[in-house]
């Protein structure tokens, strides 16, 4: 199924692209997500309109990204949130509050889809995530999580 990428993708790629996909994935897993559209002449135009709005959202090159990496990986990111007994979460923390937090600590404006956690944050402690930078550059940032009194 041919496919046009509304954000990001990990290895699939950008928003604005039009990638073949198979016809379950896109029907299971991306459209529903709102990360894809379906391919269509009238939706060619829509390609253009996402490939300028990313422009104005990217990080225009590698040097700009290595100093918003070296910004983020200079922060102590912390994190209040209600923990129970034995330091288990009452839910999880999610990219948007590891952004939110980002720009509270005095960081840059961190957009929450550029942030990879591979296992949700479920416990107290610190946390090591990813933040996809550009294509070639991604910080890792330390996470603390502490219990709000």
């Amino acid at each position: 199924m041919k496919i046009i990428l509304t954000h990001e993708v990990s290895g699939l790629g950008t928003a604005g692209d039009v990638v073949e996909v198979k016809d379950g994935y896109a029907r299971n897993y991306l459209l529903p997500r709102g990360v894809a559209i379906r391919w269509t002449k009238g939706g060619q135009k829509d390609v253009e309109q996402i490939r300028r709005g990313r422009k104005i959202r990217e990080i225009a090159s590698i040097e700009q990204a290595n100093d918003v990496k070296s910004q983020l990986e200079g922060l102590t990111v912390r994190l209040k949130v209600r923990a129970g007994t034995g330091g288990r979460l009452f839910g999880s923390v999610t990219p948007a509050d590891i952004a939110t937090a980002v720009k509270t600590a005095g960081g840059p404006d961190v957009d929450k889809r550029r942030i990879e956690l591979t296992t949700p944050i479920k416990s107290l402690g610190t946390h090591r995530i990813s933040v996809r930078l550009h294509p070639e550059v991604a910080a890792n940032v330390g996470v603390q999580v502490d219990a709000a009194k």
